[in-house]
């Protein structure tokens, strides 16, 4: 079983001159998720109850925890500080979100990431997201397509922008209503199915 943990104190020490400034992309600006992403300190990642009243500067941290019942892999890691995404955390959480089948790896993209770390800190849960699908492959998206008509011809998963996911402490509703409030992308109900998926394309809402 591949551990792919990262402890806070890792990255607070000797690890800032390998931080690399990626570019920032736009789309990810508003209130909403810049109020999840509130200033806090390295003890705890920012929660929404928190977040009005601390200050937004260089304490901020993004931190992402999953495990995926595929593989048994699990994760927990600060990709993002002070400003900053950090280029090996990111390249793990890739790895991480492959697509398990063929085992292929592809780049997902950071507005994704950042609305998958808001999200949960809006729900306020310490419970790591079970990620049920990343990045898909053509061959494997093709293959689900034909097993289900919900499966778009053009998924975003494809682009390495989409995530489904679970937690089994909060309801499909409770994980898609904090999504939405991040504005920043799509956010898909699959409540039949326990999931729910959020990608970094048009805005917009879809499922019950």
């Amino acid at each position: 079983m591949r551990n792919i943990a990262c402890r806070q104190e890792q990255w607070r020490t000797g690890r800032r001159s390998n931080m690399t400034n990626m570019n920032k992309t736009t789309g990810l600006t508003r209130r909403a998720l810049l109020g999840a992403f509130a200033a806090t300190t390295l003890v705890a990642a920012p929660t929404f109850s928190k977040a009005a009243g601390l200050i937004r500067g260089s304490g901020d941290i993004r931190r992402i925890r999953m495990y995926s019942g595929r593989t048994g892999e699990r994760i927990d890691m600060i990709y993002w500080i002070d400003g900053k995404y950090i280029k090996d955390a990111v390249k793990e959480v890739n790895y991480f979100m492959r697509d398990w089948r063929s085992d292929q790896v592809k780049a997902i993209d950071l507005r994704t990431l950042d609305i998958m770390a808001a999200s949960h800190n809006l729900l306020e849960s310490n419970e790591p997201y079970m990620l049920l699908s990343g990045y898909r492959s053509p061959a494997t998206n093709a293959m689900l397509r034909r097993r289900s008509r919900a499966v778009a011809k053009n998924s975003l998963h494809m682009q390495g922008q989409a995530a489904d996911l679970r937690l089994s402490s909060r309801s499909v509703g409770q994980v898609a209503r904090a999504a939405t409030a991040c504005h920043a992308g799509g956010v898909g109900r699959y409540s039949r199915s326990n999931f729910t998926h959020m990608d970094c394309g048009v805005v917009r809402n879809w499922g019950g």
